[in-house]
């Protein structure tokens, strides 16, 4: 797997992410939806640098423009529901992709701080062949995304995979490299220091999923 770290040299990306972390900022749930679509964005142009292209000859009112076109099936997938506003930034320049959506969710059936991974609702087109792109906000054990993705291709491969996460835990990262094949991308906004006690990402944001859409039952 290939990892890929975006908040390396300062751009506007790193002025959002400084916005999604200020706990006064975080008060206003639009505007942290708006910098995660952002963000979504950001990465969106940054993973289409990596996929293919064929030569594409445009009709303009003065002639014709030799460019260049993506050739990629893209699949854009997140996982519910903290991803959603990631994948909103995601498909508003992946104007093409399909869309699927998927759960995982941290199960405490001993209500204590061990858990287990849950991934059970799945609404996804088919994946075969297609570049398939996964939308979670945070990467803290990685054991949510590893989840997610042995759902997805019980019964089709895809060719390639790209992985859009906000802010990853060092734990997360190791965990993902050392079970995902290479033909895996991990696109990462920013990096934490550690997971705590409870596997939440330190100093991380918060429940971005709470954040963006009001507290759960």
């Amino acid at each position: 797997m290939t990892v890929h770290y975006l908040s390396a040299n300062n751009s506007i990306l790193n002025h959002f992410l400084a916005q999604l972390r200020d706990v006064q900022v975080q008060k206003d749930s639009m505007r942290f939806r708006k910098n995660i679509h952002r963000t979504g964005e950001i990465m969106a142009y940054e993973i289409s640098r990596h996929l293919t292209y064929a030569p594409w000859n445009i009709t303009t009112p003065l002639g014709i423009k030799n460019t260049a076109a993506i050739q990629n099936k893209l699949l854009v997938c997140s996982i519910l529901r903290a991803g959603l506003a990631l994948h909103e930034g995601l498909i508003s320049f992946f104007d093409d992709a399909e869309n699927g959506f998927i759960s995982a969710y941290r199960h405490h059936p001993n209500n204590d701080d061990y858990f287990e991974i849950k991934a059970d609702y799945k609404a996804v087109p088919s994946i075969a062949g297609k570049t398939l792109i996964l939308a979670d906000p945070m990467l803290a054990t990685g054991l949510s995304l590893e989840a997610v993705y042995q759902k997805l291709v019980e019964d089709e491969t895809p060719a390639e995979v790209h992985i859009a996460v906000v802010i990853a835990a060092p734990e997360g990262i190791e965990y993902l490299q050392s079970r995902l094949p290479g033909n895996c991308h991990l696109w990462v906004a920013d990096t934490d220091s550690h997971l705590n006690e409870k596997k939440y990402i330190v100093p991380g944001l918060g429940d971005a999923g709470d954040l963006a859409y009001g507290v759960k039952l």
